[in-house]
């Protein structure tokens, strides 16, 4: 039989590992493993900077930033020359890899270090854990207390996810949500409408298998950990939740059961295919990209994936939607991927300050925007400007998942790896068709224990 593991997909604007430092005027580069990739053209400087505050009072400051490789990055240091004209500031960035930048972070923020003014981070990751640990500057008062700069105009998703115990400790600057992707072709051939609901999912995949039985009718993460994200959506769209109000695992309620039943059959009882029990998304996209399935549920920030012809073979007839809705409604995650937060250590918060509100204004935002670079702001959604380049299904559907979007998509704990290895353990056996509630018993009992040791 035929396998749904095919090449991996590419991430558009994948970013490899660099290090870079950026100073006032000009950028110094002390070290260059391989050159960043960055898609599309970056923007010109000479709109990014409306937003800076020429009387910051901060003329003469150095600011240092720690920030990851990513799009974003690439062109935030295309636009700093602008702010630091206006300001009279310089911006020294550290520019990392990933994997580098958590151990920095291990290290420096740990030790108290100064050497870091305003920092680039996860806040699925490392928002409870940084904040917990007093790494992270409380922002409240600076947020609430711009009105043009407008903390009011953050989704609530992803500005939830940035706060932590009534501290703002963390700005949203990418996010993502999960979209219901969808073969238009295969849909008008079965004759079934774009699922609004689970129910009306599960019976368009089983519709088109029928019709095709070479093809998929629905195709998803499969991994233990990959798969936590993406079957969060489904969870919450059941009613259930990854944690109790009081601290114990939510996993073993009757709408958890349902969700990964539901979650494993959706992908197993529509394929005649040998499933790949470890896809992550790139193995999962490859296989809609080949044409071998009708629908996949995944973040809309991958969306270029499967609308560029060089990459999938159906990216003409590729449609979105909002994620369809279950017995508690429409609850795909909505969440900031990356965000900018203050040293609680910093040298100059006002600086700090500064330079983030300018990173993050409505101007900044939208030349993010055109990039494909998707951010929080509710007002850049409904700029035609700053969407333009955006398929107009993917617009509809990225404001109604923002809307109803839910800011997690995995458990929120110190330990988060851990976590998704606990809590993925059902969703591997409901795909491969064994014993679920003893699954969930296990995998509950197992997350209830932790939660208990993570939380002291």
């Amino acid at each position: 039989m035929e396998h749904l593991h095919q090449e991996p997909a590419r991430r558009s604007a994948a970013q490899d590992g660099v290090t870079v430092k950026y100073g006032s005027k000009t950028a110094r580069f002390i070290a260059a493993a391989t050159t960043a990739v960055v898609a599309g053209a970056l923007v010109s400087c000479s709109s990014g900077g409306s937003d800076v505050d020429e009387n910051a009072g901060i003329e003469g400051e150095t600011i240092r930033v720690t920030l990851a490789n990513h799009v974003w990055t690439e062109t935030i240091k295309e636009l700093i020359p602008e702010f630091e004209e206006a300001t009279g500031a310089t911006v020294e960035i550290s520019q990392l890899a990933e994997d580098q930048l958590s151990d920095q972070y291990n290290v420096k923020l740990n030790a108290g270090t100064d050497e870091i003014d305003v920092l680039m981070y996860r806040p699925l990751q490392e928002n409870k854990l940084f904040a917990s640990n007093g790494y992270l500057a409380d922002m409240a008062e600076l947020v609430e207390g711009d009105a043009d700069w407008d903390w009011s105009d953050f989704q609530s998703g992803p500005a939830s996810l940035t706060t932590y115990d009534e501290m703002v400790v963390g700005v949203p600057i990418i996010t993502e949500r999960t979209v219901l992707y969808y073969r238009k072709d295969l849909l008008e051939e079965a004759g079934v409408e774009v699922p609004t609901t689970l129910e009306e999912l599960e019976a368009a995949a089983a519709a088109v298998h029928e019709l095709h039985p070479d093809i998929a009718g629905y195709i998803g993460r499969t991994g233990k950990s990959a798969a936590v994200t993406q079957f969060s959506a489904f969870l919450f769209s059941s009613g259930g939740q990854w944690i109790n109000d009081d601290g114990t695992s939510a996993i073993g309620s009757d709408e958890a059961r349902s969700a990964y039943k539901f979650y494993g059959d959706l992908i197993s009882e529509h394929t005649d295919a040998t499933i790949n029990p470890e896809m992550s998304w790139p193995e999962a996209f490859a296989v809609f990209q080949q044409g071998q399935a009708a629908f996949i549920a995944d973040a809309d920030s991958l969306y270029k994936n499967m609308t560029d012809p060089t990459q999938s073979t159906v990216s003409d007839q590729v449609g979105f939607a909002p994620f369809p809705a279950g017995d508690a409604g429409s609850k795909p995650y909505n969440v900031a991927a990356w965000a900018l937060a203050m040293n609680e250590t910093a040298a100059n918060k006002d600086a700090a300050w500064q330079f983030i509100k300018w990173a993050t204004s409505k101007e900044i935002t939208l030349e993010m925007s055109t990039l494909g670079v998707m951010g929080a702001r509710t007002s850049v959604w409904e700029d035609t400007d700053a969407t333009a380049d955006y398929p107009a299904e993917l617009i509809e559907a990225i404001k109604t998942n923002g809307e109803n979007g839910v800011g997690q998509d995995r458990p929120l704990v110190f330990q988060v790896a851990q976590a998704r290895e606990m809590v993925g353990e059902p969703i591997v056996e409901a795909i491969a068709g064994g014993d679920v509630d003893a699954a969930v018993d296990s995998a509950n009992e197992s997350f209830d224990a932790f939660l208990l040791e993570d939380s002291e």
